[in-house]
């Protein structure tokens, strides 16, 4: 028996290839178009990607006229969509188009709308009618409906074939579209009828009917529905393709298992930004320069109000020795005054994008709802104070009224306090349940950021903010009229 040699942990780890320094290399290789093209072809898309950028924008037009539109298509695919816009801007028209017609549609929405106008009606122009199609029905659909999100790149066959005819059909389209692990079925009608799995098709016999190998409960979503309303059922059952239809059931497009992941990826993306107390993902990586000229202004403006709110507070020390239970109302109070006068990014966005003497105004408009919204929380907090301090007077003084049952004389006075302490604590239980129910509306980012102008923007979501508040303290207010009608007392 031949001795082992040891090896040691430096010797059987290979050192992982410098794929961008070989593809660099090769782009500002002397090599003739076609030698350079079937060597770079033996690289991942991905990794000619992450290149990209270093280049020059001379080696780039000439790795453009290099590549096809395909890989072209596929590189770009894996780029940020601005990126990838820029780079798009750089081809020549011929060249961008038909690499935008080579691309999935979501990606190629998405690329396009970070085009200049003009730009973008020079490339619709270029392209065949089949790809304006298919961007145009992708337009349709809003940023947070499931239908932005889908491809047009899948197979379907009538229900009406056989096994023979279908593989036929399916070999003819699979030329153009390689989402071909699963066939979706349609009518007469193009109505969805469900889909087939390519290896049963593969091994159905000629003389096989065909309308067995549909599996009729196929899971579809509508092109409309929410995404955060289909991310349960994208994953519960886990399949490749996932159609999508209209609402007279016409098979649209598919979502892809890439297009899941992507998905997913964004909204927990999205989640824990919010964590972090940040409006968007994207606020993870800005620059810290742009990151402090956003969130400083807000930061002075909550520390004074802070102090406000402490001054305030500290004028009520006896009170709130007496009564701790009330003090655990305060933060919670506070948060939603922190959470309406907060605006969201793409407001703050909007206001640094109109230049500094037009967002002066603008500026001034949100620091006084801050301030009308802070006003709005002093009153709550008293409110709260006041309602809990009669509470806590009603207990106090209790046993006097109690004793009153001792006599059949006094005991109707016994009842009535017995109803008005009831009433007391119910008001209690509305100041709770309303800020309770208030607090977790605002948390879940409502109302949303408004669409428009800076001007439109900015004043739609303070007011929606101010009215909010206004309607929480009219019911915390209004408590204890809610609790006569509920109680007829």
């Amino acid at each position: 028996m031949e001795p082992k040699i040891p090896v040691t942990e430096e010797a059987a780890l290979t050192p992982k290839p410098d794929y961008a320094a070989e593809i660099t290399r090769i782009v500002k290789s002397p090599a003739s178009p076609n030698v350079m093209r079937e060597r770079l072809e033996d690289y991942h898309e991905k990794d000619i990607a992450e290149v990209l950028p270093t280049l020059t924008p001379a080696e780039r037009k000439k790795l453009y006229r290099i590549l096809d539109a395909d890989m072209l298509a596929n590189i770009l695919e894996r780029l940020e969509n601005d990126e990838a816009a820029g780079f798009l801007s750089e081809m020549d028209l011929s060249k961008a188009a038909r690499t935008i017609e080579s691309m999935e549609t979501d990606a190629a929405t998405a690329i396009l709308s970070g085009l200049d106008r003009k730009k973008k009606s020079d490339l619709l122009e270029c392209m065949d009618e089949t790809s304006k199609k298919e961007l145009a029905l992708m337009q349709t659909f809003d940023d947070g409906e499931i239908g932005s999100k889908m491809t047009t790149n899948y197979v379907s066959v009538r229900d009406n074939l056989t096994v023979k005819q279908a593989m036929s059909s399916l070999i003819e389209q699979a030329a153009e579209n390689d989402n071909i692990s699963t066939l979706f079925v349609r009518d007469s009608n193009d109505v969805f009828c469900g889909a087939i799995d390519l290896k049963e098709l593969i091994i159905a016999r000629p003389e096989t009917d065909f309308h067995s190998l549909i599996m009729t409960s196929y899971p579809y979503v509508y092109g409309h529905e929410d995404i955060d309303d289909c991310l349960e059922l994208l994953k519960d059952y886990s399949e490749d393709l996932i159609p999508v239809l209209d609402n007279n059931n016409h098979l649209l497009g598919v979502i892809t298992s890439q297009n899941m992941v992507q998905v997913v990826d964004d909204e927990m993306g999205e989640d824990y930004a919010r964590l972090a107390g940040l409006t968007a993902e994207e606020d993870l990586t800005e620059p810290l320069r742009q990151s402090m000229q956003k969130r400083l202004p807000w930061l002075f403006v909550l520390l004074g109000l802070g102090l406000l709110v402490s001054t305030v507070v500290g004028a009520f020390e006896q009170v709130v020795s007496q009564l701790t239970l009330i003090m655990c109302f305060q933060s919670l109070i506070l948060d939603m005054a922190g959470n309406v006068g907060t605006l969201p990014g793409e407001i703050s966005a909007a206001i640094g994008n109109v230049g500094f003497l037009a967002s002066i105004p603008l500026w001034l408009v949100t620091i006084l709802g801050s301030l009308f919204i802070t006003v709005l929380s002093f009153i709550l907090i008293m409110t709260v104070y006041s309602r809990f301090f009669k509470l806590y007077l009603y207990t106090a003084l209790a046993p006097v009224p109690i004793a009153a049952f001792g006599s059949g004389e006094t005991a109707a006075t016994g009842k009535a306090f017995l109803k008005g302490y009831v009433g007391v604590c119910l008001e209690g239980a509305v100041i709770v349940l309303s800020c309770l129910i208030f607090s977790a509306y605002m948390g879940s980012g409502s109302p949303a950021a408004p669409s428009g102008s800076a001007v439109s923007m900015v004043w739609t979501y303070v007011a929606e903010m101010i009215f909010n508040m206004l309607v929480l303290v009219g019911l915390v207010k209004g408590s204890d009229r809610i609790v006569r009608e509920m109680m007829s007392l």
